[in-house]
């Protein structure tokens, strides 16, 4: 049981990748992404350096360099956190030390913090001391766990060129990583479903339970809606793969890659689970015990599956309201969380330019060469330097990380979208169109949009570590959720974890709509956007997409109206609030074009 009912989220590539060694002593579990080995190695041999550890650099040009390299780092984090983390619980208690602040920052009514406060009210003796070695005993580090973003799975070559095995794909070589660490966690797999890699998981022991159902390493699943959860999931229960977790994300009220799905709503979601809750893991079950029976495995007990929410998650009021409406487990703080310099890396200016942007900075980009929704910033220095790429007539990045490739349009081997190799040849190729298209700025405009990602998702992680190297590109992308935009201010680890579960207010001094009115809003904008983009070319296709996203977003505000009066944590004027905005969103909705194919 962990001690905490929140975790943190993976944060692009770099920004949660040391998270745990910071966070998890006091039993806060965070996700570390294990997409760039690159910098998963410089950090390796960062932390390394800084524990008197081994620090042999893991080189390209050795054998599985990449699923060694993962390997090796997480095992470094799990050695610091045991060690740190032993540390902490032999240290004595009421003295100000780590094993005060790990109580302190438990939430009000936790088992494990009542016990505490109790043993600080006892007198000095016996009994005390064996209340303190049973109070120690109980005390848990928060889990190391680990992200891959599915489809991000390029083929790769040796040093000679030679395609490589299927089992040396970035995905999988990453899986692989991760499997054969040490670490007793999960790996979260998002961005939908990658059959080749899900597959993948049957090669190792340690996500196949013991008798009772516990696993070495879990397996959760990031998922925007319900219908996509189980197609999964069930995929999994044939291979004998359960899924630990059910990681419930907002389509657009979320950081780094949204996937607005068709109109699919966060609270309509969050319901349906939790209606078919029962259902779907009796089904799964029965799918998950036969595939062990083919494997020679029993159970004794059926294993546990935990739903979790995350995405646009701002007060303490909220997150209570999620935990007892919905009967989930755990919610997930990202996007706050950048602006607590001891938890994440964030460099000064970005740290600066987050902590006073309003909320015109924050919007949803197509700057991704994986042609997927991004969270883009707008004050970002990557950003800057894009538009001063372009004003310069050198549009596009260098491409030197390659984990994004997958284009083929002018090339026989896969380039990125956002490289200047590729955009160089786009750009000519519109610009020798004949006659040339009213649009020919805007379709230029999209191909510059694309933003490299490789590195700007790492580079801040470089700079806060002191590890950038003076030619090195010093530009940084970000991609926080609009949800920050309320945050305004840098805070202590002890203030976010406080503002979660409501001991103070971070937001006192802002008006803020609720989480689902906010997440609302979002996708009308969105709607009319794409509206707007198909209004002169409809296909068969897009005008179902529409018909059905609007007729989700009406169900999705019919469900608020009834849902409204069940939030009794808080106030009368909050809930009468809440229906008069619902009753504006779906007056903006009605106003919406509705498209028609014309034949």
């Amino acid at each position: 049981m962990m001690p905490h009912t929140f975790h943190i989220p993976v944060l692009g590539l770099g920004y949660s990748i040391d998270t745990p060694i910071k966070v998890a002593k006091y039993g806060i579990s965070s996700v570390a992404s294990i997409v760039d080995d690159e910098l998963i190695e410089r950090m390796r041999l960062h932390y390394a350096r800084k524990h008197g550890e081994n620090d042999t650099a893991i080189k390209k040009s050795e054998p599985d360099y990449r699923a060694r390299r993962i390997t090796a780092y997480l095992d470094l984090m799990h050695r610091i956190v045991t060690e740190e983390f032993d540390k902490l619980k032999s240290q004595s208690f009421g003295s100000g030390n780590d094993i005060d602040r790990y109580f302190s920052l438990l939430p009000a009514g936790s088992e494990l913090k009542i016990r505490y406060e109790a043993l600080l009210a006892m007198p000095d003796g016996a009994e005390k001391g064996s209340a303190a070695d049973a109070l120690r005993e109980q005390m848990v580090a928060g889990a190391i766990d680990v992200n891959i973003m599915s489809k991000v799975d390029k083929m790769n070559t040796d040093a000679e060129g030679n395609l490589l095995d299927d089992i040396y794909t970035d995905a999988l070589a990453a899986l692989r990583g991760f499997a054969l660490s040490q670490l007793s966690s999960s790996i979260i797999l998002s961005a939908g479903m990658n059959p080749h890699l899900y597959s993948y998981l049957e090669a190792f022991a340690d996500f196949f339970p013991d008798r009772e159902g516990n696993f070495r390493k879990k397996v959760v699943l990031k998922v925007s809606d319900y219908r996509s959860a189980l197609i999964q999931a069930k995929f999994l229960a044939k291979k004998g793969i359960w899924v630990s977790e059910f990681r419930i994300e907002s389509g657009l009220n979320c950081g780094g890659h949204a996937f607005a799905t068709e109109g699919n709503l966060l609270g309509p979601v969050l319901e349906e689970f939790k209606n078919r809750r029962g259902e779907m893991l009796t089904e799964l079950l029965a799918l998950y015990e036969s595939a062990l029976g083919n494997k020679g495995i029993a159970l004794v007990r059926a294993p546990r599956t935990r739903i979790s929410v995350q995405g646009g998650i701002g007060t303490a009021a909220e997150n209570a309201f999620l935990l007892e409406h919905y009967g989930i487990e755990a919610t997930g703080w990202g996007s706050p969380f950048l602006l607590v310099p001891e938890v994440t890396n964030v460099d000064k200016d970005t740290l600066n330019e987050l902590a006073n942007a309003g909320s015109d900075a924050y919007y949803v980009s197509d700057s991704s060469p994986l042609g997927v929704l991004f969270n883009n910033f707008k004050n970002s220095s990557a950003e800057k330097q894009r538009l001063e790429r372009i004003a310069k007539g050198r549009p596009g990045s260098p491409c030197n990380k390659r984990y994004l490739v997958s284009n083929t349009e002018f090339t026989k081997e896969p380039i990125c979208t956002a490289s200047r190799e590729y955009q160089n040849l786009k750009i000519k190729q519109l610009l020798a169109q004949d006659p040339q298209p009213a649009d020919l700025q805007t379709q230029i405009d999209a191909v510059t949009e694309k933003l490299c990602l490789c590195e700007g998702l790492s580079t801040s992680a470089l700079i806060k570590s002191n590890l950038i190297k003076p030619r090195e590109n010093k530009a940084v992308a970000i991609c926080p959720g609009p949800n920050l935009a309320f945050f305004s201010g840098i805070y202590s680890l002890e203030e976010m974890v406080g503002h979660i579960y409501g001991k103070i207010d971070l937001l006192a001094k802002h008006l803020r709509p609720n989480m689902f009115i906010n997440e609302l809003n979002l996708y009308v904008d969105y709607l009319k956007e794409d509206i707007d983009r198909h209004a002169v070319a409809l296909s068969d296709k897009k005008e179902k997409y529409f018909s059905k996203f609007r007729a989700n977003l009406l169900e999705g505000i019919n469900y608020y109206k009834k849902m409204i009066p069940e939030i009794t944590n808080q106030t009368v004027a909050y809930r009468q609030e809440m229906m008069a905005q619902l009753e504006v969103i779906e007056a903006r909705l009605s106003q919406l074009p509705t498209l028609v194919r014309v034949a």
